[in-house]
C-alpha cells in the first residue's frame, strides 16, 4: 500500500518526496505491529521505544525544514529529486516514472522494512532481556543524539547562512565561517555527514540486539543484517551524489572533502592548513 501511494502520487503531484515523508513514520509503525504480535516482550518492547524516539525527533527535524503540509501530498520536496529529474538519462518521462517506481517508491518501501526485519528475529529468542541488551540500548540512544546534535548544527549553520544571503549579494562576501557555503563547525569539522555515520551506525547496532537474544547463525550473523547493509549503500550513493552538487556549487569544498573523514568523527577540520 506504501509503495503504490508514494508512486501515485508521487506521479500525481510531481512531488518525489512523498517516501522521504514516510521514512520516519514506517518503522514506528512495523515496530509495534511486531511487539503486539510478540505478546509484549519487554526486549521488543525496548527495541520499538528506541524506534519511536529515533522516528519522532527525524519526522519533527523534517517537519522544520517544511516537508510536511496540510495538503498531504505537497511540502518542501529534497533538492536531490530536482536534480536528478533534470539528468540527462531520466529528463523523459517514462524514464522518471520507472526511476520513480523501482527505486523511489518499491526499492526504498522495501528497505525500510528490511531496516526492521531484526525484530522479527528477536521475536523468536528464549534469552532474557540481560546486561548486554542494556548496552545496545545505550549506545543506541548515543546515537540518537550524536544524529541530533549533527542536524541541530546543520540546520543552525544553513539557517544563518540563508538569512546573510539576504543582506550580502554574493556568497564569499559572507563572514566567516558562512562564506564557504558549508558547514565545517562542530561535529562537521571532523565528519562530512556525521548524521549519516550516525543514521547508518543506528541500524547497525539494532540488528546487535539479535546477539543479545542469541538468535544469530554463525556467531554473528543472521539474515535480517541485510536491512542494514542496504542502508549503508543507499546512503553511499546519496552522499557520493550530495556531494557531486557541493563539489560544483563551492570553491572549497574539495580541500573539505580531501581532509576530513566522510562518515566516522576524526581529526578536526582547520581552514588554514
Amino acid at each position: 500500500m506504501s509503495m503504490a501511494y508514494c508512486f501515485i502520487v508521487g506521479e500525481i503531484t510531481g512531488n518525489n518526496s512523498q517516501m522521504d515523508k514516510l521514512w520516519s513514520i514506517l518503522p514506528i509503525v512495523y515496530a509495534w505491529i511486531i511487539v503486539f504480535k510478540s505478546g509484549m516482550d519487554f526486549r521488543l518492547i525496548v527495541m520499538a521505544v528506541l524506534i519511536s524516539i529515533w522516528g519522532i525527533r527525524l519526522t519533527l527535524n523534517f517537519a522544520k525544514k517544511g516537508a510536511y503540509s496540510i495538503k498531504f501530498w505537497a511540502g518542501e520536496e529534497d533538492y536531490r529529486w530536482i536534480i536528478l529529474r533534470e539528468n540527462p538519462n531520466l529528463n523523459k518521462k517514462w524514464k522518471w516514472a520507472l526511476f520513480d517506481l523501482f527505486f523511489i517508491s518499491i526499492y526504498q518501501n522495501a528497505l525500510v522494512l528490511a531496516i526492521c526485519l531484526p525484530l522479527l528475529a528477536v521475536m523468536e529468542s528464549t534469552t532474557s532481556f540481560n546486561v548486554f541488551d542494556v548496552i545496545v540500548a545505550v549506545v543506541l540512544l548515543g546515537l540518537i543524539v550524536l544524529e541530533t546534535i549533527a542536524d541541530k548544527q546543520q540546520m543552525a549553520f544553513q539557517t544563518k547562512k540563508y538569512k546573510l544571503l539576504n543582506e550580502f549579494e554574493k556568497l564569499e562576501d559572507l563572514p566567516s565561517p558562512y562564506h564557504k557555503g558549508f558547514n565545517t563547525n562542530g561535529l562537521w569539522g571532523r565528519s562530512r555527514h556525521p548524521n549519516y555515520f550516525a543514521e547508518q551506525s543506528i541500524w547497525v547496532v539494532l540488528y546487535i540486539f539479535c546477539l543479545s537474544a542469541g538468535v544469530t547463525n554463525h556467531i554473528f550473523f543472521n539474515w535480517t543484517i541485510i536491512g542494514s547493509m542496504f542502508l549503508i549503500l543507499l546512503f553511499m550513493g546519496s552522499s557520493s551524489f550530495s556531494e557531486g552538487v557541493s563539489l560544483k556549487k563551492y570553491p572549497d569544498y574539495k580541500d573539505y572533502v580531501e581532509r576530513v573523514s566522510k562518515y566516522v568523527p576524526l581529526k578536526k577540520y582547520n581552514e588554514n592548513k
